[in-house]
């Protein structure tokens, strides 16, 4: 084989894996954005869902403990006084 033709047959295989490529490049689809990263660990409550907890908790315990009647929220003013 003639070096030239070497070099021929070369350039025509480069030619045509080239034209596959850019082929296979338009077939594909851009890069989607990544999704926003979700925020993990700890709840945060706010002031009225912590109170709200609060008193649920003061009940269940209540209940626990066997006594009848939770103990006053502060800020609440209790009719047992005199």
């Amino acid at each position: 084989m003639d070096l030239n033709q070497v070099i021929h047959e070369l350039v025509k295989e480069r030619n045509g894996l080239d034209a596959l490529i850019r082929a296979l490049e338009k077939g594909l689809d851009p890069p989607s954005p990544k999704p926003a990263k979700s925020r993990r660990g700890r709840k945060f409550m706010s002031a009225g869902e912590r109170s709200e907890v609060a008193e649920r908790m003061r009940r269940y315990w209540a209940a626990r403990k066997g006594t009848t009647a939770a103990p006053p929220v502060s800020g609440e003013v209790s009719s047992a006084r005199t």
